[in-house]
């Protein structure tokens, strides 16, 4: 059948092309998208060329295996409704909803192994984010903030406010946030920060236990690092790609025995492998969708055909975004 797929082709260059998606072969299904999310952060790594040349685009990601090279397809967050059954598959998959990590298109066949059922009560829009919550969780359980404990995030994108709605239903004693971007900063504290500042004069009054660096700037690892008091820790779940600065490491850093935890999503930390795993992270970042509801913070939509529109966006107008995503008819 034909479908349209989305390419990367140059830094700053998408286009859409037709393409003719076979069958499904045995154990796969065909899927028609109802709704891709676009990554802020490391899709807008592809977007501007900034990623990595000697990295898979995501070695934990079936659909994603293969080295950067232009053109490429990318995105990893697909929720859509199964359209038709390859051979060996129960029919019961038939008309259900589904998330998939898969890129921008307007249908994709895949195993079944490889798909989640939407649980009855969340919505597509509220499904997309499931990565990013994932992502959340993830920082959660690498962070392990404590009762009691003082606590910063740097960067107020999709990522970032989910964490924050996260950390805020923890009895901390403090939940500071910071942002250039008013948008973000309103949500900050529509999901539970105590204060969310744009300037960085606050940090003269910080001394946090726990800081997260999540703005995708490494410029940023040196503010985090200014907020911990003595035995801080930092999680940077950040990816920066090809993105360098030189990081102070020679003042409070050394002096106050801070911590760097580098998190990403594509493992568990091998502290938490003996009661943990990616099925019981994933369980806990459908819950927290439940909890959350993050389709609130959809800000635009766009049919797939409009794609260099909605990219041109996020790049040049991020103030003016939150979660951008493409919608199918």
């Amino acid at each position: 059948m034909p479908i349209q797929s989305l390419y990367f082709t140059a830094p700053g260059q998408v286009e859409i092309r037709e393409e003719t998606l076979p069958p499904p072969a045995a154990g796969e299904v065909r899927v028609e998208t109802l709704l891709t999310a676009i990554s802020p952060g490391t899709e807008m790594l592809v977007y501007r060329g900034q990623f990595p040349r000697n990295l898979s685009l995501d070695a934990s990601i079936h659909s994603l295996a293969g080295a950067f090279a232009y053109p490429v397809r990318y995105g990893y967050s697909a929720v859509g409704r199964v359209a038709a059954l390859g051979p060996q598959v129960d029919e019961s998959w038939l008309d259900r909803l589904v998330f998939a990590f898969q890129p921008h298109a307007s249908a994709f066949n895949a195993p079944v192994a490889e798909l989640h059922p939407l649980p009855a009560n969340i919505a597509p829009e509220d499904a997309v984010f499931l990565p990013n919550m994932e992502t959340a969780v993830n920082f959660l359980l690498d962070g392990a903030p404590l009762i009691g404990e003082r606590v910063a995030v740097f960067g107020q994108g999709v990522v970032g406010l989910l964490t924050t709605a996260l950390l805020a239903r923890l009895p901390l004693a403090s939940l500071t946030t910071f942002d250039k971007f008013a948008l973000r900063r309103e949500w900050s504290t529509k999901f539970g920060a105590g204060e969310a500042s744009e300037g960085l004069e606050a940090l003269r009054s910080l001394d946090v236990d726990l800081a997260y660096e999540l703005t995708g700037s490494p410029i940023a690892l040196d503010d985090a690092i200014a907020a911990c008091g003595f035995s801080g820790r930092v999680v940077i779940g950040s990816w920066y790609g090809e993105k360098r600065h030189a990081i102070d490491l020679g003042g409070k850093f050394h002096r106050a025995r801070l911590k760097l935890i580098s998190s990403q999503v594509s493992t568990l930390t091998p502290e938490l492998h003996a009661r943990w795993s990616k099925a019981r992270r994933l369980a806990v970042a459908w819950q927290m969708l439940e909890a959350v509801r993050p389709a609130q913070l959809i800000t635009h939509r766009f049919p797939l055909e409009q794609a260099t529109r909605a990219y041109t966006l996020i790049d040049q107008r991020p103030e003016e975004t939150l979660q951008v995503v493409f919608e199918y008819t």
